[in-house]
């Protein structure tokens, strides 16, 4: 915790005042007892348990002392409700996610678990999906509709190659729409790639300032591959472009991180999880990497971060709770003190 005002924070010094000021007025209020001419009526008076007639001035002190911690603006650490508003999920759908390693293949068990993390969702954040394999498509655009997103889940169909950098950078695309970010120019050159009636429609690179990795608040990339980039964009160029958007890449590896010894269509190179790349887009973006061996293993994965994305932890100005709790520590000692002693002491 820390203060914006810690100025304020020398008020507290007149806090030990407050019980001095309390305990001479009870001496004062002891020597005019000598006053009463019935000893009857004193004892009235002093009926009851005599820690009640304390209670009272001690919430008030409390009270005093949460509103000069409330002046001085107190900034905590705490847990808030999630501020993003989109999630894109990359999902891998190489040949290599035919491999029943995780049960009972590495597609199923990454479908159900995608399934899951929609399910535990908050309504109101927008999911869009992108599959990549030896390029990257979106085969849902950011929606509130659940139902398109599990049938886009159930219609995934598995290609060759594996391209990371390209799924990233599609993500980015979809997330800011206007900075011109084109994957097919990236990935061939612009005089290789020609030109398309939608070209000229599409705005031209944005020259963008960094900014911190991880502070864009409005969206987050999952991406979930089981192998190793072999072809397209650089996976750690594509994941610098995030970085330097803000934008947070949780990454889950599934699958063995060596790798099966082969397949019948001869390909092992596409089996083996590179996780130090993996763990590195995480890295350089502020994300989180997560390594997947088992169906289950996988699930509980993305059950873990359908909540970390519905509350982080943020620096928030707890000013307005202190001065509630002061507020509600004096109500509590002038309700105390009529229903004990029918009046305000």
């Amino acid at each position: 915790m820390f203060f914006l005002w810690p100025e304020y924070l020398w008020l507290m010094l007149a806090l030990p005042l407050l019980p001095a000021v309390y305990v001479w007025l009870l001496r004062r209020r002891r020597k005019s007892a000598v006053r009463y001419s019935s000893i009857s009526i004193a004892r009235a008076a002093s009926a009851g348990p005599q820690w009640r007639r304390h209670v009272p001035p001690a919430l008030l002190l409390l009270a005093c002392a949460a509103l000069m911690l409330a002046a001085a603006r107190p900034m905590a650490r705490v847990p808030l409700p999630w501020a993003r508003s989109t999630i894109m999920l990359a999902m891998d759908v190489s040949l290599s996610m035919r491999v029943s390693d995780v049960q009972p293949t590495r597609l199923a068990a990454a479908q159900d678990a995608a399934k899951l993390f929609l399910r535990d969702l908050p309504k109101d954040i927008e999911v869009g999906l992108v599959t990549f394999a030896g390029s990257s498509q979106v085969a849902q655009r950011a929606t509130l509709d659940r139902a398109a997103l599990v049938a886009a889940i159930d219609g995934f169909q598995m290609q060759i190659g594996t391209a990371v950098g390209n799924a990233i950078v599609t993500c980015l695309a979809e997330l800011f729409p206007d900075h011109g970010i084109d994957v097919g120019e990236m990935t061939f050159g612009s005089k290789q790639r020609g030109r398309s009636l939608d070209d000229k429609d599409r705005p031209p690179p944005k020259q963008i300032t960094p900014v911190a990795p991880g502070s864009y608040k409005s969206a987050a990339v999952v991406l979930l591959s089981d192998g190793r980039r072999t072809t397209g964009v650089d996976t750690l160029d594509a994941a610098k472009m995030a970085a330097d958007r803000g934008v947070r890449i949780y990454v889950v590896g599934l699958g063995t991180v060596g790798g099966p010894g082969g397949m019948p269509e001869g390909m092992p190179i596409y089996l083996q999880l590179d996780e130090p790349t993996l763990r590195e887009v995480a890295r350089m973006t502020g994300g989180e990497y997560h390594h997947a061996g088992t169906a289950e293993k996988l699930r509980s994965v993305y059950k873990n971060l359908g909540s970390q994305v519905q509350v982080q932890t943020r620096e928030t100005e707890v000013t307005a709770l202190l001065a509630l709790g002061a507020a509600l520590l004096a109500l509590g000692a002038g309700v105390l003190s009529v229903v004990w002693f029918r009046r305000i002491t």
